[in-house]
């Protein structure tokens, strides 16, 4: 890669923290098999001490590709078939009815969501962000709150009717949520615990878990009170003490180095450096090419979220042409982001990954669409 470009991506992140639009950020860029960029700039929390390159960060739904791959792993292991009803494992799934807007009422559901359908949010599930009579639902059923259980979560969010009858659309949703229930189902232990023992520890994230430490307290990046463009209030997840909600869906704490372990056994197609650096193999290959393979076909797509010329895997976003979007990339490479402003691809034909982790919620397009650009410009 071109020293001078990856310069230039250093020096535009800095940019944007003098301007005040990043309190600060660290960048990590892993090519042919050599981490070529490890960069922390600007503070841990505004008018705060120095970013490190191992700050940890609330990276949020960059959780959903480690949930995902744990249950492909079950999967391998004969005990997790994605074509298997959702209300198998959670009964308040079983005789799901879907929302008719036309009429205000509900039908039954034409067939049962699947576990598939939980990975690739085909699930007729939502994540309530907009108005509607289905999101007033999961508002009232005080979906999501950090209070409950994933058992809990999924006891409320079961009964509740469905935006889309399973597998006819695609929408960004508590999918993932509800399959970390199901996970804990499946194995008997909570979801901290199934993902410290799958992938945290085999992999030495000794940093990553559904809080931080006090201890470690001081390593936490914060983002500004206010949205410098917007003034709108930013407020983040607290992690200070263990959560009752251990969300698959965007609960985890990680570092850049932490993350860049699961990702190199994402490029090394199931295999890659464990705790001690000796090689540790999670899942086979063929796992990791189902998991990133895009799984859509022509079932259309709801909402912005996934941009042109992209599909969706199981737990990631595909990219399916080189085309299309505002930045460049190789068709076959994937990706997926945290709204708290961090942001990961993997691009096997190019053997490269990069991460990116901010607390700058507000600026997290904008950075999708700037990191990749920057990083391929030093190929």
């Amino acid at each position: 890669m071109d020293s001078r470009s990856l310069e230039r991506l250093r020096a535009t992140l800095q940019r944007h923290v003098d301007d005040g639009l990043l309190p600060g950020a660290v960048a990590l860029v892993h090519h042919q098999g050599r981490t070529v960029l490890r960069e922390a700039v600007g503070c841990l929390r505004p008018g705060g001490p120095a970013m490190a390159a191992d700050s940890l960060f609330r990276i949020y739904s960059m959780t959903k590709p480690i949930a995902s791959l744990v249950a492909l792993m079950l999967m391998e292991e004969g005990r997790l078939p994605l074509s298997r009803p959702v209300a198998h494992y959670l009964p308040a799934f079983a005789g799901q009815r879907v929302y008719d807007a036309a009429t205000d009422t509900t039908v039954p559901a034409a067939r049962e969501a699947t576990v598939q359908d939980l990975l690739r949010h085909t699930a007729g599930l939502s994540y309530a962000w907009e108005p509607g009579a289905v999101p007033d639902l999961y508002r009232a059923a005080r979906v999501g709150s950090r209070h409950r259980t994933n058992a809990e979560l999924a006891a409320a969010l079961g009964p509740l009717p469905l935006v889309h009858p399973p597998g006819s659309r695609w929408e960004y949703s508590r999918a993932t949520d509800v399959l970390g229930a199901v996970l804990e189902v499946v194995e008997g232990d909570t979801l901290g615990a199934i993902l410290r023992r799958r992938v945290l520890e085999p992999l030495g994230m000794r940093d990553t878990g559904f809080h931080v430490a006090a201890a470690e307290q001081h390593r936490l990046a914060e983002p500004f009170a206010r949205d410098p463009q917007t003034g709108a209030g930013v407020t983040l997840n607290d992690v200070s003490a263990p959560p009752a909600f251990e969300s698959a869906g965007g609960g985890l704490v990680s570092t850049a180095d932490d993350y860049a372990r699961f990702l190199r056994v994402m490029l090394g197609r199931g295999t890659g450096p464990g705790a001690d650096d000796h090689p540790v193999r999670l899942v086979g290959r063929a796992t990791v090419d189902f998991m990133t393979a895009n799984h859509l076909g022509d079932i259309p797509v709801v909402g912005d979220i996934l941009a042109p010329g992209y599909g969706f895997g199981l737990g990631v976003a595909v990219r399916t042409a080189a085309g299309q979007t505002a930045w460049p990339g190789t068709p076959g490479s994937y990706s997926w982001s945290g709204m708290a402003g961090t942001v990961f691809f993997v691009d096997p034909a190019e053997d490269l990954f990069a991460i990116l982790l901010t607390q700058a919620p507000g600026q997290l397009r904008y950075l999708g669409e700037l990191y990749p650009a920057l990083v391929y410009a030093a190929l």
